[in-house]
């Protein structure tokens, strides 16, 4: 069986998320410090495939992800998940919430939780991580009145009382995490494809022709969003989902036509679409 790197340590909602839904399909699962060296491992060939979060219902895209696949790697997206995201403030045993001099996580945990923080932390310095996971190995080692956000696991995995629960600022937070890999997937009939386009030119309608492209062919585009090209200040790509298979000829068709007015058209594969909750 194949492996799979994931963000660690262990006890993060990466590999929540594997453990709930992939785990039996893998036989070594293999944590990294970073989502960048999850993708950068699989590059490598140190493990067959990784998983990392590439959107939140709260924060939105996960850039690192993002610009790891786009400029980094030369991987597809062999599937997608959607898996519910849950926050728990965490501190040592016998430390109370009153007590907290700061909350240690990932940014993007903290920022899910911005508001609650806002409300109950005014004063608390918040001190980031590379994962939840590791704001707990943090506070579990850490001999001053500190907390955590992070997964319930890993409050378990790092002997760490729950304080509260449940402290995301939004109901219903949901992360979308991609299995990255060298694999072509095969059409199911729910597919979803991911393109990333680079233009010829900054000019007026030069976003309007990718959409015509598709829009023509009846093509369902389900997210789009500019990121920095990296070279000069002001000039984007742009990061595409579609629905849709590459095999299938309306896709296949528009393909074509987008590599013919593109400075550059990066396929990340096709791959089954999954329903969100």
């Amino acid at each position: 069986m194949p492996s799979i790197g994931y963000l660690g340590p262990p006890g993060t909602f990466s590999e929540e998320a594997l453990q709930a839904n992939l785990a039996d399909r893998f036989s070594a699962l293999v944590p990294y410090p970073t989502v960048t060296q999850v993708l950068l491992a699989v590059q490598a060939g140190e493990v067959d495939s990784g998983i990392v979060p590439i959107e939140n219902s709260i924060e939105g895209s996960v850039n690192a992800t993002i610009d790891t696949l786009t400029f980094e790697t030369d991987l597809l997206i062999e599937a997608e998940l959607v898996h519910p995201v849950s926050h728990r403030l965490v501190a040592r045993p016998g430390v109370r919430p009153e007590q907290l001099t700061a909350i240690v996580s990932h940014p993007q945990a903290t920022a899910q939780c911005r508001r609650y923080l806002n409300e109950h932390f005014p004063g608390v310095t918040i001190i980031a991580a590379n994962s939840t996971a590791e704001a707990a190995q943090i506070v579990s080692g850490s001999d001053e009145p500190e907390g955590a956000l992070a997964t319930e696991l890993a409050a378990k995995l790092y002997g760490l009382d729950v304080l509260e629960r449940d402290v995301e600022d939004y109901e219903y937070n949901m992360t979308r995490f991609i299995v990255a890999g060298r694999t072509a997937q095969p059409r199911t009939g729910t597919d979803k494809t991911t393109l990333i386009c680079f233009i010829q030119e900054n000019r007026p309608g030069s976003l309007l022709e990718i959409l015509t492209e598709l829009a023509s062919r009846s093509i369902n585009l389900t997210k789009i969003e500019s990121r920095p090209t990296k070279k000069v200040l002001g000039e984007y790509y742009f990061f595409i989902d579609i629905e849709g298979h590459q095999d299938d000829d309306d896709v296949a068709a528009a393909l074509a036509a987008l590599a013919g007015i593109l400075r550059e058209l990066k396929l990340l594969g096709s791959y089954p679409a999954v329903e969100v909750p």
